[in-house]
């Protein structure tokens, strides 16, 4: 009867979205162009909140 309740898979999963953001907000100052459109497309796939986290990072491109 044990197991993980889906309350906290879905923390789990929020913090691993926030993670995962804090890394590619480092990796923003010293990106090319290409690769911020790279970035983009991983924050796209990985979070539902993503337009605005790309507005609010800068990464817009005009594509959205």
């Amino acid at each position: 009867m044990g197991g993980i309740s889906n309350r906290m898979k879905e923390i789990k999963r929020r913090r691993h979205r926030r993670q995962q953001v804090t890394k590619f907000q480092a990796r923003i100052p010293k990106a090319t162009a290409s690769e911020k459109q790279v970035i983009a497309e991983k924050i796209r796939k990985l979070t539902p909140g993503c337009e605005d986290l790309i507005i609010r990072l800068g990464l817009e491109d005009g594509k959205a």
